[in-house]
């Protein structure tokens, strides 16, 4: 039996939402949420009634159109209206597991009683996310200004019958899917759809998804470059706990504690060395991979902020008898999180094929391209030039879409922070990052077995003896886009079971 998250006011973790999605959690509200949720309407229905004051989006028209009044019998329509007419996105489609994302933070986003919406449409949001029924979302369309609008009206396409979705493995008409499961489309309500509509949620749900992998991917990252250092048969003393004491970052404290930990007990990287100093891309690893993971932690501070954030407009204060239209839908700390967090991944890829670089070169008594017999063979000539090819994209990806901006709404949205541009980017720049790992990781396990018969520490020679049983030591010519695809499904497995 499933377990239940409830949705309620506090804060929610990164580690929380891990949980929710890998365990697959349902959701339901908390008892307090729906309190916040019908006080917040009850306030905005009595106002409605008794006022005849403009309030933007509620009873007037949008962006440009916000003098634009409408009518008391025309709000639903006005409503339905939006959703149509803003879904509007082209391109790939979104992701599945980022879908998910996106509806479990508009759920949060809503709950928290700000917006003005029923819990009818909170609930609804929450069936289709524990029915797994998943809004046909495209990647293209945001401006990250008044909200993701076109990808959250494709999210909101379904809630009143329209769109499609993928259910049960199937994209299907979501009216098809609502009549099999006897569910009637929504009415959309005063504030509704522009609630739904206005949010961050699905540059948020990008970001959200990349940190998730993120803190997988790092700990690769710190592995792979471990069993790099001693298939390079590199010095220990650039590891040395005095040299960061001195220099106290605390990523690159924690990355030099963590290769020393790994390799703990190497008789490699306790033998003696000719060389005095191994190329940078060994030596600075604590540098180059601490500042990374200083510059995650600080952009997960942002990113789940923003999750546990009321980002639509206007919010309405009923204790305060307040309605106030402002700018949280404007996603600029996403975009440039986004940016930070693409350039830090970006970087780790970087200096990753750089040590593959070293390893095939023929040096530190390797043989040229770690075969046997090279001429004949090339052995793993071509993976770096993968690898090569990989950062060369990730740099043209770590171009920020955040200083960019595209006046829009005839003058109204005049700034706008390209969010969602720079999340499909930092999406692609997280998948490179497990490919160029997966292609180190692979190189410097064939580089160790010309160290035989010495050994690395016992904890990397259990993960390498069950690499072994799927990607056997390259003896000659194979094709090798196999074995980097088994690669990356090992370290896939890994990151399954460090997430569970």
């Amino acid at each position: 039996m499933k377990k239940t998250h409830f949705i309620h006011p506090d804060y929610l973790e990164l580690h929380k939402i891990r949980e929710i999605t890998k365990k697959n959690y349902s959701l339901a509200l908390s008892e307090e949420s729906k309190e916040r949720i019908t006080h917040c309407r009850s306030y905005l229905e009595k106002k409605l009634e008794e006022s005849e004051a403009a309030f933007y989006g509620i009873n007037t028209g949008f962006g440009s159109l916000y003098n634009v009044r409408i009518s008391k019998s025309e709000t639903e329509q006005l409503q339905h209206n939006l959703v149509m007419s803003h879904a509007c996105g082209t391109g790939d489609e979104v992701p599945q597991d980022v879908v998910r994302l996106m509806l479990l933070l508009k759920i949060q986003s809503l709950s928290y009683g700000y917006s003005g919406i029923r819990t009818a449409l909170v609930e609804r949001l929450i069936y289709f996310y524990n029915q797994d029924i998943l809004p046909v979302i495209y990647q293209q369309g945001s401006l990250g200004a008044s909200g993701d609008l076109a990808p959250l009206a494709h999210l909101s396409l379904p809630l009143i019958g329209l769109g499609e979705v993928y259910y049960q493995d199937q994209k299907q008409p979501s009216a098809k899917v609502l009549e099999s499961l006897a569910i009637s489309p929504l009415r959309l309500q005063a504030k509704e759809g522009l609630a739904m509509l206005n949010g961050t949620q699905f540059s948020t749900a990008y970001a959200v998804w990349c940190m998730l992998q993120a803190d997988s991917l790092f700990e690769m990252a710190t592995h792979a470059a471990a069993l790099s250092v001693d298939a390079f048969n590199c010095h220990w003393s650039p590891f040395e706990a005095r040299l960061h004491q001195i220099r106290p970052h605390s990523g690159q404290q924690k990355v030099a504690a963590d290769i020393c930990e790994l390799l703990r007990d190497s008789p490699l990287y306790q033998s003696e060395k000719e060389h005095v100093q191994d190329p940078y891309a060994f030596r600075c690893i604590p540098q180059v991979h601490g500042a990374s993971w200083d510059a995650l932690q600080y952009i997960k501070g942002v990113v789940m902020t923003e999750a546990n954030s009321v980002t639509d407009n206007p919010n309405i204060f009923p204790d305060d008898d307040l309605i106030l239209s402002g700018g949280n839908f404007h996603a600029q700390p996403i975009a440039l999180v986004l940016d930070h967090l693409a350039i830090a991944l970006a970087e780790l890829g970087s200096i990753s094929e750089r040590r593959v670089y070293q390893l095939i070169s023929g040096n530190r008594g390797l043989p040229a391209f770690l075969v046997r017999r090279p001429g004949i063979n090339s052995g793993l000539m071509i993976p770096q030039y993968t690898a090569a090819s990989i950062v060369s994209q990730n740099k043209q990806l770590c171009t920020p879409a955040s200083i960019d901006s595209i006046v829009s709404s005839n003058g109204q949205e005049d700034h706008v922070s390209m969010a969602a541009n720079a999340a499909t980017k930092a999406y692609r720049v997280v998948e490179n990052l497990e490919r160029l790992l997966a292609i180190e990781w692979m190189t410097a396990a064939q580089a160790l077995a010309f160290r035989r018969p010495l050994h690395t520490s016992p904890q990397l020679e259990k993960l390498i003896e069950k690499y072994r049983n799927l990607v056997p030591v390259l003896e000659e010519d194979r094709i090798l886009s196999e074995d980097i695809h088994k690669t990356i499904r090992f370290i896939q497995s890994l990151e399954q079971k460090r997430s569970l």
